[in-house]
């Protein structure tokens, strides 16, 4: 494997405001199907059904995986974009299911939103790059991470050792907001440590989700992962509090897994910033020509 971190072009400021609307989007499906985009539940059906209208439209290639778990069909959402070299392949990925007691829309509409519209910048730029660049919406990730899990089970280990990077986008919204890295493969690491470092934002590693999202699924066959988190259930320090502002002495998310995760549950600053990131570390690791 050849995992170039050269960028010859810079990739575009990715669009708040389309971020948002897509996550007014799936606000909207969880609100007509009972509130949620839970596995099994419509509102998962019809998210999916979202992503791949749009992505289908921009010129991807997708395909849907389907898989069983609690007694229920799941989904997983591929969609590649056609041209570079197959045996080279840079995946992000990002779970689209929320909880059954709410929309989940920083956890993860979040993450979900940012790499679709990550996607559509890639078509829009008409961005030819040199690697294969690949995009994943997994299901049942709260279930245990099993969407991601059957797709890496069940594919052939020729075609896992093209997989040269899988970057995870799980929560990037979250309304009191850190900034944290994967450190589990330094090249990824300093691709996005280096471009918030250039924003003048300091980042830290990454702990509170390790093994816990779609990355784990990837690590656990030897495939290098990334990605960024912007904090869960846990509280943010005074530290942390003078370094990023916000709340110190109350969690990264207080609606994390709670019916309160809805589209007034994200911070815009640290939205903006994740999805510019994200289609930073595309455009560099793409190594486009």
């Amino acid at each position: 494997m050849s995992l170039s971190t050269s960028s010859a072009l810079a990739a575009p400021d990715i669009s708040l405001t389309n971020v948002k609307g897509h996550l007014n989007q799936l606000q909207s499906i969880a609100s007509r199907n009972g509130g949620n985009r839970a596995h099994g539940r419509p509102g998962y059906r019809a998210s999916i059904d979202y992503l791949k209208a749009k992505l289908d439209a921009a010129g991807y290639t997708t395909s849907i995986q389907q898989f069983t778990a609690s007694g229920a069909t799941g989904y997983n959402l591929i969609a590649d974009w056609p041209g570079g070299d197959p045996q080279n392949v840079v995946m992000a990925g990002a779970h689209l299911d929320s909880v059954s007691a709410g929309p989940g829309i920083n956890d993860n509409g979040s993450g979900s939103a940012a790499i679709l519209e990550t996607a559509l910048a890639v078509s829009r730029e008409g961005l030819k790059p040199t690697q294969h660049l690949r995009f994943a919406w997994w299901g049942a990730e709260e279930l245990g991470i099993l969407g991601s899990r059957h797709y890496v089970n069940t594919l052939p280990s020729t075609e896992r050792s093209k997989i040269d990077a899988y970057l995870n986008f799980d929560m990037v919204g979250s309304p009191n907001p850190g900034y944290f890295v994967y450190d589990d493969d330094r090249r990824l690491e300093a691709v996005f440590k280096d471009w918030f470092a250039t924003k003048g934002v300091s980042t830290e590693i990454e702990t509170e989700g390790d093994g816990r999202s779609d990355h784990a699924s990837f690590q656990r066959v030897g495939i290098p992962v990334g990605g960024l988190f912007t904090g869960a259930g846990r509280t943010k320090t005074a530290a942390q509090a003078q370094k990023w502002g916000g709340t110190a002495g109350q969690a990264f998310d207080r609606c994390y897994h709670r019916s309160c995760d809805t589209t007034a549950n994200i911070n815009d600053t640290a939205l903006d910033r994740n999805s510019d990131a994200i289609a930073h570390a595309i455009w560099t690791l793409g190594a486009p020509s």
